[in-house]
């Protein structure tokens, strides 16, 4: 008999499962509390799978096999609590996928840094010649790919809630870059939760694979593994397998092997760690030297990460819309080499934006423009630190005014620290309403 396998929520990763499923013989049913784009819609037609949207019928869920829950759908939802009661299995995305490939997968986690870690970890891969998919919370639906054809190394870029809900997922290296407090409504407000959910990474790991961590950070050095463990760290000189920068160079050692590298495409501390990360998961597939330090000088970032828009005067403007958190603002903030004028704000989401006081004192911000409306705590938390602070009501306000307090030497750097959705559709929105200003100066 079929098996029915029904899948909550329709987004990039629900309609990557519920086709993955289709195609390996399972009965499926979409179901989404909002609206299903029509382009998704037309993807179930294709595949024979039934969906339904602005609700759920729970008659038709419940009495399904097997589970895929979208990242985005919170546990305490009310399906997914009915779901919970009938004692029917819920599984990630990733889960589900995982089951259908025998690639080499590289996991890849942490607050901050994930993207461009995962972006750097595949290109190296990808210029060694290796066969290899990047996704998850990144591009394509791991599902999705996997539904078009296999791969022999998968690098996934994985969030908190994607890892919620595995159960037998076994990456082959596991990456694990940081962990400060963020998304803490999911995780009923403690940072201890969210640091257990970062720690499922490597759940399932065994002797035969490795964990490479980031040994700086008192919340992820204390993990617990079966995996062979790879500290890389900034700070300490590590006489063990692992990698470690000092004297302007990074180190990586494994079984008996050293290479160094100075030379990077992106700059500030934080890809120092990224591109370290990157090249200790090479290593372990004895990717050559001179393959790994050509690509770290090639990699070209990500749009909206620290992202070079243009020079204006001899004023640089630099798009950081990405960074929707503090502790991904004081990587940008502490990146900075110029002096320079901080556009900051939109939905505060709990920010304690005092922990960004000694680097803003540091790097020598010139001025503050504060854009958007939540903007109380800001004002008062660098008020006496910064000598001018302004507020903007939109993009185009906020970028006349930096510019106006710019000279040349300059830059101006947007790093909001917060969500975009008072003013924009989302991040990206938000970079990319930047760069349109900035380039019509």
């Amino acid at each position: 008999m079929q098996e029915k396998l029904s899948v909550i929520g329709a987004g990039i990763s629900g309609v990557g499962a519920a086709i993955l499923a289709a195609k390996n013989n399972y009965s499926v049913f979409v179901s989404d509390s909002r609206s299903i784009s029509s382009s998704h819609k037309i993807k179930f037609d294709n595949s024979n799978i039934s969906w339904e949207e602005n609700g759920h019928t729970s008659s038709l869920i419940l009495s399904s096999d097997l589970i895929v829950k979208s990242p985005g759908v919170a546990d305490s939802t009310e399906i997914i609590t009915e779901i919970n009661k009938k004692n029917i299995q819920i599984i990630s995305e990733i889960e589900f996928a995982s089951r259908y490939t025998n690639a080499k997968i590289i996991a890849i986690t942490g607050t901050n840094g994930k993207t461009t870690t995962s972006m750097l970890t595949a290109k190296i891969l990808e210029d060694a010649g290796f066969n290899v998919l990047l996704a998850g919370n990144i591009g394509d639906s791991f599902a999705y790919a996997l539904s078009e054809q296999d791969f022999d190394y998968i690098v996934l870029e994985l969030s908190s809630f994607q890892l919620d809900n595995i159960v037998d997922f076994h990456p082959y290296i596991s990456i694990l870059l940081n962990i400060t407090p963020d998304h803490l409504d999911r995780y009923q407000g403690k940072f201890s939760n969210y640091i257990k959910s970062k720690f499922r990474i490597t759940l399932n790991q065994n002797h035969h694979d490795y964990l490479i961590y980031n040994y700086d950070d008192i919340s992820v050095k204390s993990i617990e593994t079966k995996a062979k463990k790879l500290p890389i760290s900034l700070n300490n000189d590590l006489a063990e397998d692992g990698g470690f920068y000092s004297k302007n160079k990074i180190n990586i050692n494994l079984n008996n092997s050293k290479m160094t590298i100075n030379k990077l495409a992106l700059k500030g501390s934080h890809n120092i760690f990224n591109s370290m990360a990157a090249a200790m998961a090479a290593r372990v597939f004895e990717v050559s030297d001179d393959v790994i330090r050509k690509s770290l000088i090639d990699f070209e970032n990500i749009e909206h990460r620290l992202e070079y828009i243009l020079t204006v005067h001899g004023i640089d403007f630099i798009n950081d819309s990405k960074a929707t958190n503090v502790n991904a603002t004081w990587y940008a903030l502490e990146s900075m080499t110029k002096p320079f004028i901080w556009i900051v704000g939109g939905v505060d989401k709990g920010n304690d934006y005092s922990e960004l006081i000694k680097v803003v004192k540091d790097k020598a911000v010139k001025a503050i423009i504060c854009l958007g409306n939540n903007n109380e705590k800001i004002l008062k938390v660098f008020k006496g630190e910064v000598d001018v602070i302004e507020h903007a009501n939109n993009m185009h306000e906020a970028v006349i005014k930096a510019y106006s307090l710019s000279e040349a030497g300059d830059a101006v750097l947007l790093s909001p620290a917060c969500a975009s959705f008072d003013l924009f559709e989302n991040f990206e929105h938000r970079g990319s309403e930047f760069k349109k200003m900035v380039r019509g100066l």
